[in-house]
Formats: C-alpha cells, structure tokens, sequence
C-alpha cells in the first residue's frame, strides 16, 4: 500500500462532531472518523466538575463503541468550573453574559476529560486548567455574544477565537481548553497501540 495512501486511512472513531477536536487530532496525525455519541449529559447532583467530564467521557466512548467496534473510539468531554459551579453551554445571550460576568476579572478551571476504548476495554484521563481572565465590560460581552462565538461553547468562549483576548494567564493544557489535551490523548493512544505522527510514534 502506497504511503500516502496508509496514512490517510482511519485509525480511530471520534465520538464527537466538534471540529476543534478533529483538528487537533489532525494536528498530531491521527487519521479519524467521527460518529458523534448521543447520551443525557446532565450533571448528576453534587458532581464534581472533574467527576462529571470523565463520566461524560466514559459513557460517550461506550455509546459508540456499542454500535462500533471496527475502530478504537476516542470521546472527550470539557466544561468549566468557577466555586465547584458547572458552566454549560449558554441557552441564551442573558445567560452567555451571565457566566462572563462570573468568569471575568478572576480565575476558572477548565476540565476535559477524555476516553478511549478499544478491544483491550475503556481508559480514562481528564486535564485540568487554570484560566484567569482579565476584567470585560458589558460592551465587551455583547459585542462578544454578538460575534456568534459564544454560542454551543462551554462557560460562553473559545480560547482558541476571539474569546482569545479575555485571557491573561493560563496554567494547564491550551490544547486542554480547546477540547482535547494532546499531552493526554497521545498517551491513552499509544496505550491502546495506536500512533501518533501518521503512526510513526
């Protein structure tokens, strides 16, 4: 088989339609398919923001592996957490300005947790990043919501779009905050002997 051609074929099913996540997998070389899970990702009550990405995550790449089983399923889940609170995706622009409100002027934490099941079963792993933003006005906020950015984001941003300009300190996995900790993706990989670099690593 030609080069190319073996390095174009898919390795992996991504348990997810975001298309931050598939460019980071095409980032490191991990030629995919995407079947997005469909599972409740309602927080159970008193869960912890950790706790909840990692079973988001699980149940996620279960859901798909269920109904496929020819590649091994990545699935990952992010949310962000000010005081043990779970921020969402905003509903609507009062909601998007309410959790920019909270988040500016102070640190948050973003979790992401990730999965990977194979034949050899399930693993999980999760990264945690402390994200501080910088004080944002009202203006700020709807010229933001305004954008469109906000919308379907957990905690109303994109650190890797215009949300970008919020942030004046990070201390984690930037890849981590967009969805998927390559740091952590790459390990669980090669644990389940799959490669990254088009499988030359």
């Amino acid at each position: 088989m030609p080069e190319q051609e073996r390095e174009s074929r898919p390795v992996l099913r991504l348990a997810s339609a975001s298309p931050r996540r598939r460019q980071l997998l095409d980032l490191i070389g991990v030629p995919h398919v995407v079947t997005p899970a469909d599972i409740d990702e309602t927080p159970h009550p008193g869960e912890a923001a950790g706790d909840y990405v990692m079973r988001l995550a699980r149940e996620k790449a279960v859901a798909v592996w269920a109904r496929h089983q020819d590649l091994p399923v990545l699935a990952a889940d992010t949310t962000v957490a000010v005081d043990d609170r779970i921020l969402g995706k905003p509903e609507s622009a009062d909601e998007a300005r309410d959790m920019l409100r909270l988040l500016s002027g102070r640190s948050h934490f973003v979790h992401t947790g990730i999965a990977l099941h194979s034949a050899r079963g399930v693993e999980v792993d999760i990264s945690s990043t402390d994200v501080e933003f910088a004080e944002i006005t009202d203006d700020m906020i709807r010229a933001y919501w305004d954008s469109g950015e906000p919308q379907g984001k957990a905690g109303s941003y994109a650190i890797q779009g215009l949300g970008a300009v919020f942030v004046s300190d990070i201390a984690g996995s930037y890849t981590g905050v967009m969805g998927l900790p390559l740091f952590e993706t790459a390990a669980l990989l090669r644990y389940h002997g799959i490669g990254v670099w088009h499988g030359k690593a």
